[in-house]
């Protein structure tokens, strides 16, 4: 839609226009009025009420050079003729004459932000006494009226336009999810079963290599998925799903991770202090990709050169996690640091979607616990967890 129908669309929908133009011609006796959108080359009327049979209807235009408003869209001045014949400024003007009317009124409409919109006009073939009242200002505080509700009415559709998109976001967001959940996720399964049953059942020297090749792609290929789920129930959605219960066996899980990232890089070590965990209150799974994602970072972005920490205790009420590398994090980096895709521009790309501390976040808000880190140059960078057990 073009600015010109907005425009006229705007002024259609304000319910009080119709009520102001008859109010207008009770109040002066003028047998036409109007609303006109005026530009620096068009003029259009975008509300009519016409006693006189004056032949313009919503949508028309008049040849801008031929009106007063055009003159009035220069001078920001309100214009009143009781009798252009009479009148010592408009006896010999053109407009009068082409549109024989003897009594004129026409104050200008700015939107809110001071930019001129048009004009409220009206006219009649008769004379009347429109100088010697308070008409002028009356219409120019209907003036001032209109450019409010031409404000609230764009503001309101506005609304109405983010609502729908938000509403085709969240169609576009359920349809993804259900892409990854199903279409995804179910062939990579069928893939990571077929093989793990190949490597079982019809073990071959000959070609056991691809098929652990085969494996570890589609269970890579598999967490990814996870990941964009994640990413997407977090960002688009409602948040990470949890189950919450009593945390049994979190200890043992929290050690797995530990045993499962050491044994994917045993050229790095990592020192684990888990102690006895009972009386923790979470999703145990989700915990446990917490510690994941923080110790995979540790791994793959902190310094080679001591080891990776990973400490889990209980104390004073409170479950304490923390990763330590060696290492200090970017200054510039910190403030997005915990954002999808925030890695810094001069790192060697890393397989994966940078999406693990955006999780860990996520996961860390859906416990209503603390998520925070410190780093400097000669303590190295911690990531700490902290999750109220009261």
């Amino acid at each position: 839609m073009g600015q010109k129908a907005a425009d006229i669309a705007t002024i259609g929908r304000i319910s009080a226009v119709p009520a102001m133009l008859k109010v207008i011609s009770d109040m002066t006796g003028l047998r036409f009025a109007a609303v006109a959108r005026v530009t620096d080359d068009t003029w259009t009327a975008c509300a009519v009420f016409d006693q006189l049979d004056f032949g313009l209807g919503v949508g028309g235009e008049l040849d801008l050079t031929t009106t007063i408003c055009h003159e009035i869209r220069g001078s920001h001045v309100s214009v009143v003729i009781d009798k252009a014949s009479e009148d010592p400024l408009y006896h010999d003007h053109h407009t009068p004459r082409l549109y024989q009317f003897e009594s004129y009124i026409s104050v200008p409409v700015f939107r809110t932000d001071g930019r001129f919109f048009g004009t409220i006009c009206a006219l009649d073939p008769n004379p009347a006494h429109l100088r010697s009242s308070s008409i002028q200002s009356t219409m120019e505080s209907f003036a001032r009226v209109l450019s409010l509700q031409i404000e609230a009415e764009e503001a309101a559709l506005h609304t109405q336009a983010q609502l729908q998109e938000e509403r085709g976001t969240a169609e576009l967001r359920e349809q993804f999810i259900a892409v990854l959940g199903h279409d995804l996720r179910n062939p990579l399964f069928a893939i990571n079963f077929g093989a793990e049953r190949l490597l079982r059942k019809f073990p071959e020297p000959a070609t056991d290599t691809l098929v652990r090749h085969i494996l570890a792609s589609g269970r890579r290929a598999a967490q990814l998925v996870e990941d964009l789920l994640d990413f997407a129930r977090g960002r688009l959605g409602s948040g990470i799903p949890l189950n919450i219960s009593d945390c049994l066996g979190l200890q043992e899980a929290l050690l797995h991770v530990v045993s499962e990232v050491q044994s994917v890089h045993p050229q790095r070590l990592i020192h684990a202090d888990i102690g006895d965990l009972q009386g923790v209150s979470g999703d145990r799974d989700r915990l446990a990709q917490l510690l994941s994602n923080l110790v995979a970072n540790a791994v793959h972005h902190g310094c080679h050169d001591g080891p990776v920490e990973v400490t889990a205790k209980i104390e004073q009420g409170h479950f304490n996690l923390t990763v330590k590398n060696p290492g200090q994090i970017d200054a510039l980096a910190l403030p997005r640091l915990f954002e999808p895709y925030s890695r810094p521009a001069k790192e060697t790309p890393q397989a994966g979607l940078g999406l693990g501390l955006y999780i860990v976040k996520q996961i860390a808000d859906a416990h209503g616990g603390e998520l925070s880190v410190s780093t400097t140059a000669e303590h190295g960078t911690v990531f700490t967890f902290r999750l109220s057990t009261a």
